[in-house]
């Protein structure tokens, strides 16, 4: 795993998105570029770097298909709190040359949300799977809704909402868990590790406990992040902040190693 730890969100998110776009840049395969994507306030700063760089010709979304993390069940796209209305707003109709037929998004509003989500694993499939999926984690170190004791070999499918996500995004809902919906769509543990490579951001002091579980802990099914661990092509973006509840040698440590890895 590699931990890159920067002084602050902005910087840590100009990382993450020149990251990406020299992935994007440097893809020859035949194939479009497939790229996972989360929503949430995490990935913000990284999409308005990412819409400036495609706006300035640094990089082109031409060729590269997009696949989201999540959707909440029973939302349709023009609701303000869906993750369909949420991504185009803050990332896809800033792109100048995204199209539409690459954009993937589970429909929280399928008749039959298993034959959802196996029809979007068989898409996943179909474009021999992700080459870099970028996420966030909660507070509990849940990765995209595999809430705390989820598999971790789970893949794509719906999810029961706990209340501490529920109180946590009802400050999108006017501060009512219950106008929160209960059920998502979500891809699975297992479909996010089975990317090349995992870039997750992890920002703020809430989040402290989260990534020092996720990184120092063992693998758990209760820190569902912590199956990065396995992961060979595993990365985490965080701002110092994040590093409150690191020992000090772990800190240091990926520290000295990125410094290496400049000279």
């Amino acid at each position: 795993m590699r931990v890159v730890i920067q002084e602050n969100y902005e910087k840590m998110s100009l990382w993450a998105a020149h990251y990406i776009a020299a992935k994007i840049n440097g893809h020859k395969e035949d194939r479009p570029f497939v790229l996972g994507l989360p929503t949430g306030s995490s990935p913000i700063g990284v999409y308005k770097e990412l819409a400036r760089m495609n706006k300035a010709g640094e990089v082109s979304f031409a060729n590269v298909v997009t696949f989201n993390m999540d959707e909440y069940v029973g939302l349709p796209h023009e609701h303000d709190q869906s993750y369909w209305y949420f991504m185009h707003d803050n990332f896809f109709n800033h792109l100048v040359d995204m199209k539409p037929e690459n954009i993937n998004i589970l429909n929280g509003m399928a008749e039959d949300p298993e034959a959802e989500c196996a029809a979007y694993e068989a898409k996943i499939a179909s474009y021999g799977g992700i080459d870099l999926f970028m996420g966030g984690i909660g507070v509990d170190g849940h990765l995209a809704f595999n809430e705390p004791f989820t598999s971790l070999s789970s893949r794509t499918g719906l999810r029961a909402l706990t209340t501490d996500t529920r109180i946590v995004n009802s400050r999108f809902f006017g501060n009512d868990p219950e106008k929160v919906p209960a059920y998502a769509l979500s891809v699975g543990i297992g479909t996010v590790t089975d990317s090349k490579e995992v870039l997750v951001l992890i920002n703020g002091h809430n989040k402290a406990r989260a990534l020092a579980k996720c990184v120092e802990g063992g693998v758990s099914q209760k820190w569902t992040a912590s199956a990065l661990q396995m992961h060979n092509g595993a990365i985490i973006a965080c701002d110092e902040e994040a590093c409150g509840e690191l020992t000090v040698d772990t800190y240091k440590y990926f520290l000295d190693i990125e410094k290496a890895e400049r000279l």
